[in-house]
């Protein structure tokens, strides 16, 4: 095993085979593990052999350990790309491989800068490019990170006082220090209100905590016995759900759903939507700013960065599993969750994500939010998708032409789901959607919290079969 410690005191271990390699499919390179049978079966064969063999199973294995070390000594440069893709994702998931999913994001974050003891290699271009960089950050997003250290601070107090003290004594003070450096909102229009570090902030020691991976616990440290139990709540009628979700004619009085938009509450029990709070409240892999002139006020967490605890690897499972009409075909292909700022009131804008599902779920705690109308906090699915000639960039930045050209003339017919804690949105990620406006207190457990996962790949072209009415659940 290769083990590597992600907070003080604590160490992660990860199973390290002996010959990773990857796999060509198509102009994709895919990560592979070797499965542990495959290993097994070389043993037996070797003790099946004939003795007049063993010279050459001698020469062959000094053969193998030339290639191990090989395979071993530019592991980072050939093994583990600097970032995983969905190709990547979808390549594990389609075979429920969730160990080596595990594997292979866990080994390519552990020689990220993100680790404290790794870090061979520079941030990944588009990490930085999405707002995951480690030299700018915005205000909103350094209070977030600040509010986490003082609440780890607290909680870890008793359980981990070496760790607690770390953050009191080294992640607060430079945080807090930094934090009077940024200047006003409005003086920073150059950069959408990001603000690059300066030589004073490098100074007070930022580049040694910012968007590092201070404190990483997991699941298995939570609830030893999580795997025991099941993620999803055994109450639910998945048939009906998937009857719903397609418009069947399936639908009751107590029913919250449209035509490819069905709203599933308690979807989790409670001790499986208690171990993903835990995760997502204390793992330090908030790594995203938007920029705040420009888009909501909200920090980030991905799949591809951080964000790949087995339980939530699990979750994707057991979701796929059982809403097989919904799911055929499309594999999990990325995943994230976001955190947003309660001195705001809006979140992420109009937009249509590259899936065929999404599953939006919200993990925020039971009365973190306020009350008051017009401030439904949920979600808004329009009923429209992009046309098949409109790209990515067009759909999701030309939100003026999205309007006028694609919602418009649907009436802005739409589902609107308000929030409420654990429960979950499943629609056509292709159809338009954005968040509806929020009210939540302040304070860190406080805020409002989404995982979102993404299976397949997007259907553009056409509207949803749904009347043009606006619907709310």
């Amino acid at each position: 095993k290769l083990s590597f410690g992600l907070e003080l005191g604590e160490a992660w271990n990860y199973p390290l085979p002996c010959m990773p390699h990857r796999r060509r499919s198509g102009d994709m390179m895919r990560l592979q593990q070797p499965r542990t049978t495959m290993q097994s079966t070389c043993s037996t064969m070797v003790f099946a052999w004939p003795a007049g063999q063993w010279l050459a199973l001698f020469l062959f294995a000094i053969f193998l350990l030339s290639s191990m070390a090989l395979s071993l000594g530019d592991a980072d440069d050939t093994v583990f790309p600097s970032m995983m893709d969905a190709a990547d994702v979808e390549f594990f998931f389609a075979g429920y491989d969730l160990e080596g999913l595990h594997w292979a994001a866990s080994n390519i974050f552990q020689r990220s800068p993100r680790n404290l003891q790794g870090g061979g290699v520079s941030l990944d271009k588009t990490l930085v490019a999405r707002g995951s960089g480690d030299g700018y950050t915005s205000k909103y997003k350094l209070k977030h990170d600040l509010d986490q250290a003082h609440y780890l601070a607290d909680v870890l107090q008793e359980s981990n006082p070496e760790i607690s003290s770390y953050f009191k004594r080294e992640v607060i003070p430079i945080y807090e220090a930094v934090m009077h450096n940024i200047p006003a909102l409005e003086q920073l229009q150059r950069t959408k209100g990001l603000y690059a570090f300066s030589r004073q902030d490098f100074d007070l020691g930022i580049a040694r905590v910012y968007n590092k991976a201070l404190y990483m616990t997991n699941s298995d440290i939570i609830d030893p016995n999580w795997r025991e139990r099941e993620m999803l709540n055994s109450q639910h009628d998945w048939n009906l759900i998937q009857k719903q979700y397609y418009g069947d004619g399936a639908h009751d009085e107590s029913s919250s759903s449209s035509s490819s938009v069905v709203v599933v509450d308690n979807l989790l029990t409670d001790e499986a939507l208690s171990i993903l709070r835990t995760l997502l409240l204390r793992n330090t892999h908030w790594y995203q700013t938007k920029t705040p002139l420009e888009f909501g006020h909200y920090v980030g967490a991905y799949l591809d960065d951080g964000l790949f605890d087995p339980a939530f690897l699990e979750l994707a499972k057991a979701l796929h599993q059982n809403l097989p009409r919904i799911m055929g075909g499309h594999e999990l292909r990325y995943m994230w969750a976001y955190k947003y700022d309660s001195d705001s009131d809006s979140g992420i804008n109009l937009h249509a994500d590259q899936a065929a599902v999404n599953v939006n779920i919200w993990l925020s705690l039971e009365d973190a939010d306020i009350e008051e109308p017009g401030f439904g906090g949920g979600l808004v699915v329009y009923t429209a998708k992009p046309p098949e000639d409109m790209g990515f960039s067009a759909y999701n930045t030309n939100t003026d032409v999205v309007v006028d050209k694609i919602l418009r003339p649907t009436n802005f017919a739409n589902v609107t789901v308000k929030h409420k804690p654990n429960r979950a949105v499943i629609f056509d990620s292709a159809l338009f959607h954005q968040s509806d406006r929020y009210r939540f207190h302040r304070g860190y457990t406080k805020g409002r919290i989404n995982l979102t996962l993404l299976y397949g790949h997007m259907r553009k072209g056409g509207n949803s079969s749904r009347s043009s009415a606006k619907e709310e659940l």
